[in-house]
Parts: structure tokens; C-alpha cells; sequence
């Protein structure tokens, strides 16, 4: 093997590995919960009429943990080999330094470290970028398909690959490249039109659901160009945070659109896939950074050699992976202090199906206790517009303690009898 990608990939596993036993966020424990409780068939039929993303990713996953088991490590695994593969591809046909700045970039660190559909999807679409670089039409309809039966959102993708063809006046591989997703979405359409049922259900029944999902606004394009640069790590305050964020953030995306000018192709692609994503957007919000993460390494790809940010990427990702403020969730220690019941939002309750399965979980929606003392996890309680606590003071319950987690809370509520 090539020392430089053997290098390459000996840091890039070696960074995946820290922390990678963290505790499991909301989402997933959901897809922890999914493929241990559904079988292939039920995945399809039953779980995902009700999700929002397509079934490959659980049906890869549900592969996988047949054999390896149920762990966080063993979860999330899937994506530390989809990430190593992206990157080994990434030097393969481009080089050292595009494949050595994927490797460190926060951000794609760590959705490379979460059990999603997010690290798997990117290999997908790379791979789809392959097949259209080199003009193998077969195999691009073939990763075509595979990317939006594992994330619809991919679309914007292969939307901008259509449009590179129209630019460059090419109106017969304009139109053999624009089927490719036409054809996967047509047979995907079933399912995609019930999903679409259940969101707009969704959207009337949880009161702030649509600014979960990303508007099209200003915030959530500053939160692309700041979190493709600095991954996922915050802290208050947010003046301060977001002042430090743009000031290395603008420099980079300075930086990446001088040296467009040198790599039209991926640099086309990668800036119509995010415009296209955004006008889309002001129709159904989708605009979210986390769904545009298959265009890191197209990022990579443009910036290509620079030791500045490169430097920059790892510094941020070890402030991510070595403190542990910036990790998920911790479901984990709050669900080690529950001992026979909860109230929560039982939508968002897979957390604590995976580490306290035995748990009584009571729906915070309809609380009326007959306990003289509960356990409240008020999680996602404002985005479904839940005014939980009006409801536990108009039946004599007084708040006496609250318990902080990392993002999270549990809340004591005793019942008073004056």
C-alpha cells in the first residue's frame, strides 16, 4: 500500500475511534431501536412509512448489527468504514492532500462517528461524482439509486450534475443524466408519498416542526459555511462563538471560490448543489447543514493543498473528540438515574427504550399522574408547542428539583396536598 494513503487512513481510523463509545443521541437510539425490533420486511412496510428517510441505511445497518451487535461502538462502526472508504476513494482519484483535509475536517468527523444514514450516503454520492467524471452512465444510475434510497436530499446533487450538462450544452447527456433520478425517485414513489402524507400530518401536529427541518434563511447559510469549517462544536457566548466561527469560516470559503475557477466541475456541482437546496427550501425547508454533508469532500476537492486549514480542520476536531461538553446527548447518564418511570414525549423516548428498556414511560402529552412524585424529561417539549408545566401546576404539582445532563434535563415534580 501507497505510505501516504496507509498514513491517511491510520489518522483518519485513529481519530474515528476516540470517543466513539459516547452515549447515543435521539436519533440513534432510533435507528438502534429500529433495526433491533424490526425485521426487513416490517423496516420497509411499517417503520418506514412513518420516518422521513428512505430504508437502505437501516437495512445496511440491520446487516451488520446481526452480526456485531447493538453497542454505540458497534452502531456507529458502519460509518467509520463508509468515511474510510470516501477517503481512501478521494486520494485514489485525487490525490494526498484533498484525502488528507477529508480525513481531518470536523465535521465530516463526526457524522463519521454517528450511527445515521449521513457517512453512508456521502460514499454514495462520491461515488455517483465517479461514475459521472469518468461519463459510465450505467454506473451512475446504479449510485443514483442507492443515494436516494439511503437520503432523498441527496437530490440536489444530482440535480446540479443535470444542470452541468445543460450549461455545457449537451442536451443528450442533460437528458440521460437527468433520468437517473427521475427513474429512482418513480420507484421509490410509493413509499415517498406516504412518508410525504405523514409529514405534512407532522407539520399541523407538532406546533414548530418546520424550523426543526431548516428554512431557507440567513442563519442556517451562515451555520453551513461555519459548521463545513469548524464541525459541530458551540459555546456562549454566541456573539463571541459566532465572531470566532466567521472569522476562520469566510477566509475558507474565500479561498474556495478563487480556487473554483481551477476545479469547475466539482466546484460547479458543489455550489449549484447548495443553491439548488436553498431555492428548494423556500418552498419545503430542508436547508439544514447536516444534509448537505456529501459535499465535503467536493470542498476538499477545491481547497485541495492548504497546510493553513489543515491545521485548522485538526485543531477543531480535537477540541471536539477531547471535550467531552461538545459530545452528544448524554441519554446515557440520564437514563442510568431513572429507576420504574419517566414522563417524556414518547416520540422521543428511544433513548431511553435503548438503555433502560424495562422503564415505564408515561407521554408527557396527556400527563395527568397519580404519583405524589414524578420524573418529567421536558426534551422537545417546545417544539411541539407543550406547555407541560401548566398541566403539572393546574393539578398541584410543584417543581422541587431539577438535574442537568450534557443538552439535557430530568425534572422532580412532587405532588402538593395544602
Amino acid at each position: 500500500m501507497n505510505k501516504k494513503i496507509f498514513l491517511v487512513i491510520v489518522i483518519a481510523l485513529f481519530l474515528r475511534l476516540i470517543s466513539l463509545n459516547q452515549s447515543l443521541w435521539l436519533d440513534e437510539a432510533i435507528s438502534a431501536n429500529v433495526v433491533k425490533n424490526y425485521s426487513y420486511s416490517d423496516i420497509l412496510t411499517k417503520f418506514s412509512p412513518s420516518d422521513f428517510h428512505p430504508p437502505l441505511y437501516y437495512f445496511t445497518l440491520k446487516s451488520w448489527t446481526s452480526f456485531f451487535g447493538f453497542s454505540e461502538i458497534s452502531l456507529r462502526f458502519p460509518s467509520v468504514i463508509f468515511s474510510l472508504i470516501t477517503i481512501y476513494l478521494v486520494f485514489r482519484f485525487f490525490g494526498f492532500y484533498p484525502s488528507l483535509l477529508l480525513s481531518l475536517n470536523p465535521l465530516y468527523l463526526y457524522y463519521s462517528q454517528e450511527a445515521r444514514m449521513y457517512s453512508l450516503v456521502t460514499l454514495l454520492v462520491f461515488c455517483a461524482f465517479l461514475a459521472f467524471k469518468k461519463n459510465k452512465l450505467l454506473i451512475y444510475y446504479l449510485f443514483t439509486f442507492l443515494s436516494l434510497s439511503t437520503f432523498y436530499a441527496s437530490v440536489f446533487f444530482f440535480a446540479a450534475v443535470s444542470f452541468y450538462w445543460l450549461y455545457k450544452k449537451n442536451y443528450k447527456n442533460f437528458i440521460l443524466y437527468s433520468l437517473a433520478p427521475f427513474l429512482s425517485l418513480f420507484i421509490l414513489s410509493p413509499l415517498l408519498w406516504r412518508q410525504f402524507q405523514a409529514s405534512k400530518t407532522l407539520l399541523i401536529s407538532v406546533a414548530n416542526w418546520s424550523s426543526v427541518l431548516g428554512p431557507a434563511n440567513i442563519k442556517n447559510l451562515l451555520l453551513i459555511l461555519v459548521k463545513f469549517t469548524i464541525g459541530r462544536i458551540s459555546f456562549y457566548p454566541k456573539w463571541t462563538y459566532y465572531l470566532v466561527a466567521l472569522l476562520v469560516a469566510i477566509p475558507l470559503w474565500l479561498t474556495l471560490f478563487i480556487r473554483s475557477f481551477n476545479q469547475r466541475k466539482s466546484a460547479f456541482i458543489f455550489w449549484l448543489s447548495l443553491f439548488i437546496g436553498f431555492i428548494f427550501s423556500l418552498f419545503t425547508p430542508m436547508f439544514q447543514y447536516f444534509r448537505f454533508l456529501y459535499l465535503i469532500p467536493f470542498l476538499c476537492l477545491i481547497l485541495r493543498k492548504n497546510y493553513f486549514y489543515t491545521l485548522i480542520f485538526l485543531f477543531f476536531s480535537f477540541i471536539y473528540l477531547l471535550n467531552p461538553s461538545f459530545h452528544r446527548e448524554d441519554w446515557q447518564s440520564l437514563s442510568a438515574s431513572l429507576n420504574n418511570s419517566v414522563y417524556i414525549i414518547e416520540s422521543v423516548a428511544d433513548p431511553i427504550k435503548y438503555y433502560q428498556n424495562d422503564l415505564i414511560i408515561n407521554d408527557l402529552k396527556s400527563v395527568s399522574p397519580i404519583e405524589s412524585e414524578i420524573i418529567v424529561i421536558p426534551y422537545a417539549s417546545e417544539i411541539h408547542g407543550l406547555d407541560y408545566r401548566q398541566k403539572l401546576l393546574s393539578q398541584n404539582y410543584l417543581l422541587i428539583k431539577e438535574t442537568s445532563f450534557r443538552e439535557l434535563k430530568s425534572e422532580t415534580w412532587q405532588k402538593s396536598f395544602k
